[in-house]
């Protein structure tokens, strides 16, 4: 066990400007070589608070090192430009340090105490970008941050100024409104402002403060474009735990056949959405947060610990002084582009997978990677899903919230499962030092002081956790899919193993209202592929269509074979009915699902991967063409039309700005 000291930090290796030039840099920037556990102790100073790797074997399964391999020749060239990259941006050492007095001045002029430890530029100065705001529960408790980690910083000789704010958006509240039209577009409207806060060039470090759905994609996406800075994320953490998800649920779909009136659907939803923290299913936020554990990007056991803990205020101040302690002033620079690699997006894939996260993040980790020069494509994440088993239960894929995930072994538990089986890069660089074995203890107070300890040997309740050599599915929860309507996918996780295999006429829709409206009406009366189009990213923003879950699931219960087929989204909170999303080519592109027609006969295969019309003539029809204009104005998306226009494919993550 390690104790963390609080004691200040300014030692000469910290304060000492890098010195080298860019091959010096370079050879820092390289791969590290495989070595066998344990590597050398890190050469911080003092001593790093984290363990440091255990016995785990560097064996890797033949599976993940193939999909690696693939990743790592298919991004060679796009990789190997981007580190030059960084490497000359790292090359000047401390950029404050080349800034006119003038400018200089500018930047410190409001900094009372701090002023003259930035004028010298010895110390380490750390760039808080926030996405702060009160709308979102996740977000409230960053509001004062700021100040906790102003205050660390100085403790740790060093300095913190708030480089800038991102926009942060709750998809909850704008679900089947038109503002979700504008929220997969918001990732890269977070990635630019976070790119103009951190080009005032004053910073050694930066610490990014996030959590939602597109938040933290579009914070990593910067963090990746400034990638000779250390990057380290400061989670909130979730609520703690109200109505139970499933009662939730009941009241939806109640609600949805008019069995029960409104009063008793928003106490049910105030019931559970509650108080500051991230909303406690494992939707986007929290396959957001075990992703930055997995990529190295958090502390060890940063995620899941509660706001407005005394735990939680101690991994805030850790972060800071960690942050502080690995720049490229001191003598452990470890740099976002350097931990940012193929194998961290690999470890991050198979996180996602053992815990059936969100189907959101094969969207956003296509363009998260492609900021590192990293190329991801959809065969990765099959690949990579066939080869992991399933070992959480949390809703929608089960009964339990995340901090019955937490308190039943959490992260730390898959962590080592997952390690012993050789399904994760155990050499990976993380902030908290080389190898993700430092990951399997977890953070504790003992008397006032925070400590690392190992992390549980056993799950505490496998009807929520389980070990790798008994899992709760042989492998990951997404499913690709490929046929005669292009490419997509499917989240298999949550979904009856009788009903991954639909085959039943299409009733073809090109929005959600009219999907309700035909419900209301009480038009689906026999087993249905219900296809909602013109829903992709260049038709309006591609918005999640989580707003239909609460019907279909209601046509479902009532015996019904139902699947929807779209080139929009789900939610991360997707779950039993089967869902083919993030169908490419989209339908406003001529893509196949704009030949669709009402009696088609689909077929969604999700165990052979399969998505196919199977009526004859279907490829010779021409395209329907689409009415967009109600698209283009209103609740700001008349602000997005350039987005509209030059956005990629879902495919390559739907990405505007890279």
């Amino acid at each position: 066990m390690l104790q963390r000291s609080y004691g200040p930090r300014g030692s000469p290796a910290m304060q000492r400007a890098h010195v080298g030039g860019a091959g010096d840099r370079a050879a820092r920037l390289a791969p590290l070589a495989l070595t066998a556990y344990p590597p050398p102790a890190l050469p911080s100073d003092p001593p790093p608070p984290f363990p440091s790797p255990g016995p785990f074997p560097m064996l890797l399964d033949a599976r993940i090192a193939a999909v690696t391999d693939r990743i790592r020749a298919r991004s060679a060239a796009a990789r190997g430009a981007y580190l030059d990259r960084i490497a000359r941006a790292a090359d000047s050492g401390p950029a404050r340090a080349h800034l006119a007095c003038g400018n200089q001045a500018h930047a410190y002029a409001a900094m009372g105490q701090d002023k003259a430890a930035l004028a010298e530029g010895r110390a380490p100065n750390l760039a808080i970008v926030t996405a702060y705001n009160d709308m979102l529960s996740a977000h409230q408790p960053f509001e004062h941050f700021p100040a906790l980690i102003r205050a660390a910083a100085r403790r740790a000789g060093a300095t913190a100024q708030v480089a800038g704010g991102v926009p942060a958006m709750c998809d909850g509240v704008t679900q089947g409104r038109p503002g979700m039209e504008l929220s997969l577009f918001s990732r890269d409207v977070i990635a630019l402002a976070a790119g103009v806060a951190l080009a005032h060039d004053c910073f050694d470090a930066a610490l990014f403060l996030g959590v939602c759905d597109k938040i933290v994609p579009g914070l990593v996406i910067a963090a990746a474009t400034f990638g000779h800075l250390p990057a380290v994320f400061l989670p909130a953490g979730p609520m703690p735990s109200g109505l139970p998800n499933d009662e939730k649920a009941r009241v939806r779909n109640a609600h949805a056949e008019g069995k029960v009136g409104r009063e008793a659907l928003m106490a049910a939803e105030m019931a559970s959405y509650h108080a500051p923290g991230t909303c406690t299913f494992y939707g986007t936020a929290n396959s957001n947060q075990m992703l930055m554990e997995f990529m190295g990007l958090h502390l060890p056991g940063a995620s899941f610990v509660n706001p407005g803990t005394p735990l939680r205020e101690a991994l805030t101040v850790a972060g800071v002084e960690r942050a502080a302690a690995i720049t490229a002033l001191g003598n452990d620079w470890r740099p976002a582009g350097r931990i940012l690699d193929e194998r961290a997006f690999v470890n991050g894939i198979v996180g996602l997978m053992a815990t059936g996260g969100s189907t959101n993040l094969v969207l956003h980790l296509p363009a998260m990677a492609r900021a590192a020069g990293v190329l991801l494509e959809l065969e990765d994440f099959d690949a990579i899903a066939a080869a992991v088993p399933l070992m959480a239960r949390i809703y929608p894929n089960g009964l339990a919230d995340v901090n019955h995930f937490h308190a039943a072994g959490g992260l730390a538990f898959l962590f080592g499962e997952l390690l012993a089986a050789g399904l994760l890069h155990a050499d990976a660089e993380t902030v908290a030092g080389p190898g993700l074995a430092r990951y399997t203890a977890e953070p504790r107070l003992r008397d006032g002081a925070l400590v690392w300890e190992a992390g549980p040997g056993a799950s505490l309740d496998d009807r929520i956790l389980r070990p790798a050599a008994a899992a709760f599915a042989p492998t990951g929860g997404l499913r690709a899919l490929s046929g005669n309507l292009g490419t997509g996918m499917i989240k298999t996780s949550a979904v009856d193993p009788a009903r991954l295999v639909i085959e039943a006429p299409a009733r073809v829709f090109e929005s959600q209202e009219a999907v309700k409206a035909a419900f209301r009406a009480g038009a689906f009366t026999a087993d249905t592929v219900v296809v909602v189009r013109f829903q992709g990213p260049r038709a309006n923003g591609m918005p999640e269509l989580h707003s239909l879950t609460p019907l279909l699931s209601v046509l479902q219960d009532r015996g019904l074979k139902v699947a929807l087929v779209t080139d929009g989204r789900m939610s991360g909170a997707s779950g039993k009915v089967p869902a083919a999303i993030h169908l490419a080519p989209e339908a406003a592109g001529g893509g196949p699902l704009a030949r669709v027609a009402d009696g088609d006969v689909i077929r969604l295969d999700a165990v052979a991967g399969r998505l196919d019309v199977l009526t004859e003539g279907f490829a010779g029809r021409p395209p329907a063409a689409p009415d967009l204009a109600a698209n283009a104005h209103g609740c700001g998306r008349e602000l997005f039309e350039m987005f509209r226009r030059t956005v990629g494919a879902a495919t390559a993550g739907a990405g505007v700005v890279v």
